[in-house]
């Protein structure tokens, strides 16, 4: 039974992200007054599959001075990294109900530095080890403010199941009295996913194609699938923090279409922020975090951690 329900987590998530690339290039196609794809299937139905069948029957070729076996377990691991994250997420109920979830999700994430970086380094390519480079330097980074926002969405929830933010949230989304928080986290998530504006590792103007210039079919479709799934995979837990189920939507069915709307409002804003916003410079990108980012969360967990104090000194109303 375990493997069957790991199966209906897996397959959703696949086809989901699959037809992410399909909804990203009509989106960014209509953006820019011309028509997405429209010809492999009905309105390019088909198109993901076409892809996905051309990319897994090509020759995936290596480089002689490449490491082959980091190169090889790169992007399997990236993808195995990508579908483990969503093991403890509420849809509405987990594939494995963790005590620490949301220390299981963070601890996960950090782990897809290491795909990256062993990519970079296992291409042999020196455009390749500097995008590698930027990605682990931009992922580490955003992480410690991702860290902090999510230690003040816990004091305000008193619990690291992400079961227990359903609950938290039953009569007003966390996202309304913390939204300042919200607004970093989205942008945060923005950047750890390596999308535009800060999608400074694969800066086409200067590093070709970033960590995985040398990769081509399977190999490379395994790091698009990876990156596509932490996009859904982000959005998702970003509904579970901060737009989570309201008290009419007790009953499983209720919750999970609203669950799956928000994720899809917020991914949509992901594609726009992309057809909006040029690309930043690296040290705008380490000055938005550093400068700006981190002494705004730090000084907002502190407000967080106050609040409990300052509202058990008020004495009570007569």
């Amino acid at each position: 039974m375990f493997l069957i329900n790991l199966l209906l987590l897996i397959i959703p998530i696949l086809l989901a992200m699959a037809f992410l690339t399909l909804i990203e290039r009509k989106i960014l196609g209509y953006m820019q007054f011309r028509k997405g794809p429209n010809v492999v299937g009905p309105h390019g139905m088909i198109q993901p599959f076409a892809d996905a069948m051309k990319l897994f029957i090509k020759e995936p070729l290596r480089p002689l001075t490449s490491s082959s076996s980091l190169y090889t377990i790169a992007p399997m691991l990236a993808l195995t990294i990508a579908l483990t994250m969503w093991i403890p997420l509420p849809l509405p109920y987990p594939l494995i109900n963790m005590n620490m979830g949301l220390l299981f999700v963070l601890a996960t994430s950090s782990l897809a530095v290491y795909s990256i970086l062993w990519s970079g380094w296992a291409s042999n390519s020196k455009y390749a080890l500097i995008g590698a480079l930027r990605a682990v330097a931009q992922t580490i980074s955003y992480e410690v403010t991702l860290a902090i926002i999510l230690l003040s969405v816990l004091l305000m929830s008193g619990s690291f199941t992400l079961s227990t933010l359903i609950t938290t949230q039953e009569y007003l989304w966390l996202i309304i009295p913390s939204w300042p928080l919200a607004m970093m986290w989205f942008i945060s998530t923005l950047a750890e996913t390596n999308r535009a504006p800060f999608d400074l590792t694969e800066g086409e103007s200067e590093l070709v194609s970033g960590f995985n210039v040398e990769y081509a079919a399977g190999p490379f479709a395994l790091f698009f699938m990876a990156e596509y799934t932490n996009i859904i995979m982000m959005n998702a837990l970003t509904t579970t923090l901060f737009l989570g189920a309201l008290y009419n939507s007790y009953s499983p069915e209720t919750y999970t279409m609203n669950f799956i709307i928000k994720t899809l409002l917020l991914i949509i804003l992901f594609l726009w922020v992309r057809a909006s916003y040029p690309r930043f410079r690296y040290d705008q990108l380490m000055h938005l975090l550093w400068k700006n980012f981190l002494p705004l969360t730090l000084a907002m967990c502190m407000w967080y951690i106050s609040l409990p104090i300052l509202t058990s000194c008020i004495p009570p109303q007569v």
